[in-house]
């Protein structure tokens, strides 16, 4: 059970007490609510000399949601525990949303324009795309928040690293580090010999085949080898910059198999792997 921080009536931290007791102060009216969330009381008096124990705040960060954990280290006792959720992906897809509307202007009968992209190379060393840095601003706030309804004097985190290549690939060892995806390969003869030289959706060989974004690049999908499969021209027409899943809803076992072929992305490890120092000021 998560304790209820106190503070005295000039905001002063106080070791967090246990829920019933915090229930009682406030029935006899020695306290008041200060916060809601996370739930806090303030006394009616001040403590002159508070006699109070260090806790340690603990974070276990992760893509979507980061741990918080604060511990009093002389008991071991968990005096608050919560999880803290992340905008990073809806961020993400509100600025592939822009971007697609500013794109989409090139094809508009609009007045002339003077072109901007030059005023917007601001990326200066340590920059972080919006979605990282909403993530550590995130943990950064609530350390801060917390600091002020408890006496923190400590700091832990959990430093994760995710070996990607080899999530990728088991196997890779000793130089394959050092080579991409296609090392030896052009990209079309690499998806040639991955999607065995025949559609993706209708299996057809022996025709013409196009370079075709599983995900749809009008839907944010990239350019990486494991977006792209091969596809004849008409089932390319046909797929347009419809989800697979929605292209693929009558033919379950094709959509199945490409999903299984298909190498799952690793956003989330690479965003646990950008923002793993935090910078704590």
């Amino acid at each position: 059970m998560s304790k209820v921080f106190i503070v005295d009536t000039s905001g002063n931290p106080l070791d967090p007490v246990h829920p019933g007791y915090a229930r009682r102060l406030l029935k006899q009216g020695r306290a008041a609510i200060w916060k809601r969330f996370p739930f806090t009381i303030i006394l009616k008096i001040e403590i002159a000399q508070p006699v109070v124990q260090p806790l340690r705040i603990k974070l276990d960060p992760g893509s979507r949601t980061t741990g918080i954990a604060i511990v009093n280290d002389a008991t071991g006792e968990v005096v608050f525990a919560a999880e803290l959720a992340h905008r990073g992906h809806q961020i993400k897809e509100r600025l592939d949303s822009r971007r697609a509307v500013r794109r989409s202007r090139r094809a508009r009968k609009t007045r002339y324009r003077q072109p901007r992209w030059s005023n917007r190379k601001n990326k200066k060393k340590g920059w972080l795309p919006p979605s990282l840095e909403s993530r550590i601003s995130n943990v950064l706030t609530w350390v801060h928040r917390f600091s002020r309804y408890c006496p923190i004097t400590a700091i832990s985190m959990e430093l994760v690293r995710f070996d990607m290549q080899l999530m990728e690939n088991a196997e890779i060892s000793g130089v394959g580090y050092q080579q991409g995806t296609v090392a030896g390969y052009e990209i079309r003869e690499h998806l040639l010999e991955k999607w065995n030289r025949q559609c993706a959706y209708c299996e057809k060989e022996g025709v013409p085949l196009q370079l075709e974004h599983i995900h749809p690049r009008a839907k944010g999908g990239s350019n990486r080898i494991s977006n792209l499969c091969l596809a004849c021209e008409k089932c390319n027409r046909a797929k347009g910059t419809q989800d697979i899943a929605v292209f693929l809803k009558k033919k379950p076992d094709v959509l199945k198999r490409i999903q299984a072929q298909v190498k799952h992305p690793l956003k989330d490890a690479a965003a646990v792997n950008t923002t793993r120092w935090l910078r704590f000021v």
